[in-house]
């Protein structure tokens, strides 16, 4: 098995990618689906967030409204940093528990992480490697005003949440510039995913 951490600056097209490397035959375990499940009405992270940020973060049907939550928390790093602290560790505990089904079902598997926030909360040492997937910064905040309809304060503030891509550029192991086609993105994709099956190839001898 190998174990990927595959991550990105907001709007980069992180998860383009990952469908790319699913259609290559790796496994994907998204964090944000995991963060959304584990957030769920009545279960353990949702109490926790619940308690530390009131109930009028809830819709009418008790889940948290993700806008309100969002607003929140991205004016201010303690309060995003608390979020996390609350959410992370039950994130964690899903993740290695579908890491083990896939491994048991497959014990070659190639399995990718997508975890958006990989290098600000320093979890690359839990990966055989990192894949970084980037663009130019004010492509970012472009994409971002586009995708989510804000306005550019707005993207600028949700950019300036995460840490500089050119930070990650350092601590990634293998980068894939996707400000390109999509057909030329799928090109590196494969050059890579050729790669991967080499090192999980090597990693059993």
């Amino acid at each position: 098995m190998l174990n990927v951490g595959l991550t990105g600056g907001i709007a980069c097209g992180k998860s383009t990618v990952a469908q790319m490397f699913v259609r290559q035959g790796g496994h994907l375990i998204d964090f944000d689906k995991l963060a959304h499940e584990v957030q769920e009405p009545g279960q353990p992270a949702w109490h926790d967030i619940v308690n530390c940020f009131g109930s009028e973060i809830l819709q009418p049907d008790r889940k948290i409204d993700r806008n309100k939550l969002a607003a929140v928390v991205f004016n201010h790093s303690e309060k995003l940093r608390k979020l996390n602290d609350l959410v992370h560790p039950h994130v964690f505990k899903e993740w290695l528990a579908r890491l083990e089904t896939i491994k048991t079902q497959n014990p070659h598997a190639i399995i990718f992480a997508d975890v958006p926030l990989l290098f600000e909360v320093r979890m690359q040492h839990l990966f055989d490697l990192t894949i970084l997937v980037i663009i130019e910064p004010e492509e970012q905040i472009c994409r971002l005003m586009a995708r989510n309809a804000v306005c550019r304060e707005d993207a600028e503030l949700r950019l300036n949440c995460q840490m500089p891509i050119r930070e990650k550029v350092l601590l990634a192991d293998v980068v894939i510039d996707n400000q390109c086609t999509i057909h030329e993105t799928e090109k590196k994709v494969a050059e890579v995913w050729r790669n991967l099956l080499e090192r999980e190839k090597n990693k059993r001898n």
